[in-house]
């Protein structure tokens, strides 16, 4: 489950950075704040997916889905890929419980 869910936040991350220009040359977004949103956002998704050993990452993890999708007030695609990377983490969090479980017995 943690390969999982790292992967999902480090390509997460990646989509995050790059909506950085998009809001600032396509939509107007003042650089600061496209840049300490989008890049703050981008580096939490990376630090979390190296702490996803540790239990309570997840809960974290489900937190920064959320801002994900409210980076669409910034960027407004991001409402979409927002939700689609939220549908990508409980989509590894449930394949890797269902996964874990012959391991458990």
């Amino acid at each position: 489950m943690r390969r999982l869910c790292a992967t999902v936040l480090a390509c997460e991350a990646i989509v995050i950075a790059l909506a950085i220009p998009v809001a600032i040359t396509v939509l107007g977004a003042a650089p600061a704040t496209a840049a300490g949103v989008c890049g703050g956002l981008a580096v939490a998704c990376l630090v979390l997916a190296g702490l996803l050993r540790f239990r309570w990452a997840y809960p974290v993890g489900h937190l920064l889905q959320v801002l994900v999708i409210a980076t669409g007030f910034l960027v407004p695609t991001m409402f979409f890929l927002g939700v689609l990377f939220g549908a990508l983490w409980v989509t590894a969090i449930w394949l890797g419980r269902k996964a874990g479980e012959p391991q458990a017995r």
